[in-house]
């Protein structure tokens, strides 16, 4: 069974209480590496948030057959034994960073005040009020020059979208990045980074439009650290962002680089 499938079933008998595990677990580079390798390896199974698979919630520190971080790390590393969990190749660093990832996701959980809401409505609010479709795209509608969201529940936790509505500049992801390229002839252009090397660049800009730059015919190039998506604390209700970020967590669809 492959890496990723052995963290489909990851702890099987007695749920253990998140005070069990985890104290105010603080976001450390430790914890950075391990989410990185719980997206690589975990969230297809698990989904961002750690609850995709029934009887197990990562991301309130609610397990089975674990009563300790150490039997975390064994578990993860060496399997059990007459189950689905079976050993695999993760490294004793790579364990420990998972943990830290996991203590900080429930911690963080618990610190979060997320409504409940209806993913119907959040739907009407991302299509209407909510004025998401100028930028962003879900399968076939909407605006490509924001990143495609139809995929965005299958890689973002529930607490970080609604992060991204509230707080929009607390976490721009890499492949989320907008630039700004001015030409030798003074020209100057904003767009989405699509991709870059040691001898181009490639944006999306405002238009839509597909633009590829040598590197030699631009005299600026910059990696904005603001992100042009407004904030919608003030501009929606409790109600309404709740519901939106509901239809967020709902959109799994595969999406094509």
């Amino acid at each position: 069974m492959s890496h990723m499938s052995s963290l489909r079933i990851f702890f099987l008998v007695v749920l253990v209480s998140p005070a069990t595990l985890f104290a105010q677990a603080k976001y450390t580079a430790e914890a950075e590496i391990g989410k990185q390798q719980f997206t690589n390896s975990c969230v297809l199974c698990h989904g961002p948030d750690g609850n995709a698979i029934s009887g197990i919630d990562l991301g309130h520190g609610q397990y089975r057959r674990a009563t300790s971080d150490a039997d975390l790390v064994r578990i993860m590393r060496t399997g059990i034994p007459g189950t689905g969990m079976p050993p695999n190749n993760l490294t004793l660093e790579n364990a420990k960073a998972i943990v830290a990832y996991l203590h900080w996701m429930a911690d963080s959980a618990a610190s979060e005040n997320i409504g409940t809401g209806d993913r119907v409505r959040g739907k009407e609010v991302f299509e209407g009020k909510g004025q998401c479709t100028a930028c962003h795209r879900v399968g076939q509608n909407g605006s490509r020059t924001g990143p495609d969201l139809s995929g965005i529940g299958r890689v973002r936790r529930v607490v970080e979208l609604q992060r991204s509505l509230v707080e929009p500049e607390a976490e721009v992801l890499p492949n989320f990045r907008f630039v700004r390229a001015v030409t030798k002839n003074g020209a100057t252009i904003t767009g989405r980074l699509l991709n870059q090397d040691t001898f181009t660049v490639q944006l999306l800009d405002s238009t839509e439009h597909l633009r590829s730059f040598s590197r030699t015919d631009l005299r600026e190039f910059t990696i904005l650290n603001t992100s042009p998506m407004p904030s919608y604390k003030d501009k929606l209700s409790s109600q309404d962002l709740a519901d939106l970020v509901s239809y967020l967590a709902s959109l799994k669809a595969e999406v094509n680089p």
